[in-house]
């Protein structure tokens, strides 16, 4: 068994005062495949120190060479891109293919905000337009100090990516604390850092569960900003921690995200991009476009094209090519879908597919791919985030009725529009409350455009140069001109 005994601090690799260790599972063998350190609030106290010690070197350092750090890490994710898919799916259950995307985003994430490095170094000092005789106006932008990131285990390394990138770009020094339900993957980082000479204390990895190492680092009065993506309850946690001390926050939490298929819309078309809204990497997506509005004339169609597709994904070994989708990450997050489903039955909810009509694989944290329809807008499946994969469905009469009910959620993290008139679809996305909408396309997330919800899905933006502004204070300088 390979353990994980050390926690990474000042560029060492440290023994934890804790004596406690987590099991990391294999969700499709259901065997335990490593042990990880389950630090404590003297790992966090180190981390944090080091960070600190670290940070004015780092920011003195400049953009421009920040940005050679970042591109040498996605050069070092890019040449172990294979090995980090493998333990990517063996830790998290996710099939190849997705694990492939995944390794892709971070090293687009990391180059990025390589780039980005370099033009903050650029824009330094720049003078603001004003209307004053003899004085001068300048802005800075420095960075917000040394930052704590949590990431949750549904998307390891790009999740941090998209943390890591724009922290370190901004001139930040880090301590992060990875999910230790995946802590397989993110490992990696800290032996990257080693290998390309990062600084040390710039990236500090601790390892641990919340109440070990969550807690404590969102309690540190070192830590001057943090960045969590989770859950709304924890979210909650961390909000109300950093407010001791009027700390930085920002949240990427839930979502209950909804896909509208209009009465234009080609049903064969439509019906495999909402498959892809909810079904990619077993439904374990905050953006999971899990409620499904459509006109009536459509609805009968797409069901029956949604059914099909539904028999025809192939569950199975997250390692072997022909599989289509790999177990729940962890047999918790199966427990809690499963108590989702339970609900339906109770509800008595219409299903379109659920277990009743495939078996499951004889081993793995497997939930069979459900599709409910006409589900009552006050079923707890309708309006509660499941985490997994499971579809509701309900069908509207008019393009105003499907946006009424898009919009009446407490959620806001992201939509798609499908329909045979282009700039129709597109102008109903304009109309929705969320933070990214999809029209006529998959979830493709791109660097260069934010990320972030509205309401409850979260505080702040991630990737683009808003990803980059969280993580920088601006400062201004004036008076009179020199010369």
């Amino acid at each position: 068994m390979h353990q994980l005994t050390r926690q990474f601090i000042d560029n060492r690799w440290v023994e934890s005062a804790s004596h406690r260790r987590l099991p990391v599972t294999d969700p499709y063998r259901q065997e335990i495949i490593a042990e990880v350190t389950a630090g404590d609030s003297t790992d966090v106290d180190a981390a944090v120190a080091a960070a600190r010690h670290a940070l004015p070197a780092w920011q003195a350092l400049g953009g421009e060479r920040r940005g050679v750090y970042l591109s040498a890490f996605a050069d070092a994710l890019l040449a172990s891109r294979g090995e980090l898919m493998q333990l990517s799916s063996r830790n998290n259950g996710k099939a190849l293919a997705e694990a492939a995307i995944d390794l892709d985003d971070a090293i687009a994430c990391y180059r990025y905000y390589a780039n980005q490095a370099r033009a903050l170094e650029g824009r330094q000092g720049r003078l603001i337009e004003h209307g004053l005789d003899g004085i001068q106006a300048q802005v800075y932008e420095d960075p917000a100090g040394v930052v704590g990131l949590i990431t949750p285990w549904n998307f390891p390394l790009v999740t941090s990516a998209w943390k890591i990138a724009p922290a370190m770009a901004a001139g930040c020094t880090i301590v992060f604390k990875p999910s230790e339900i995946t802590p397989l993957p993110e490992q990696a980082l800290a032996e990257i850092a080693e290998g390309v000479g990062l600084p040390a204390g710039v990236l500090n990895l601790v390892h641990g569960d919340g109440e070990g190492i969550g807690a404590p680092l969102t309690a540190h009065p070192g830590v001057d900003k943090f960045s969590f993506t989770g859950s709304n309850v924890v979210g909650e946690k961390v909000m109300h921690a950093a407010a001791k001390g009027v700390r930085n926050v920002s949240l990427e939490l839930g979502g209950k995200s909804p896909v509208l298929v209009l009465d234009d819309a080609e049903v064969e078309q439509a019906a495999d991009w909402v498959m892809a809204g909810i079904f990619f990497n077993s439904g374990q997506v905050c953006s999971a476009t899990s409620r499904l509005i459509v006109h009536d004339d459509l609805a009968e169609p797409l069901y029956a094209a949604l059914g099909k597709r539904l028999d025809a994904i192939r569950l199975g070994d997250p390692l072997a090519d022909d599989t289509d989708m790999g177990p729940m990450s962890s047999a918790r997050q199966r427990e809690a879908v499963q108590r989702y489903l339970a609900i339906a039955w109770e509800e008595g909810l219409v299903a379109v597919r659920d277990g009743r009509h495939r078996q499951l694989p004889e081993r793995g944290e497997f939930v069979v791919p459900t599709l409910y329809r006409d589900v009552p807008v006050q079923s707890r499946l309708w309006q509660e985030e499941i985490f997994g994969p499971v579809l509701c469905g309900r069908s509207v009469s008019s393009d105003e009725e499907g946006i009424e009910l898009a919009n009446a959620s407490p959620f806001g993290l992201a939509a798609t529009v499908i329909a045979g008139d282009v700039e129709r679809a597109r102008r109903v996305g304009q109309r929705l409350r969320a933070g990214s909408i999809w029209y006529n396309s998959e979830q493709l997330v791109l660097p260069e455009a934010g990320w972030g919800g509205f309401g409850i899905s979260g505080i702040g933006r991630e990737l683009g140069p808003w990803g980059l502004a969280e993580y920088l204070q601006v400062k201004h300088l004036i008076g009179p001109e020199s010369g």
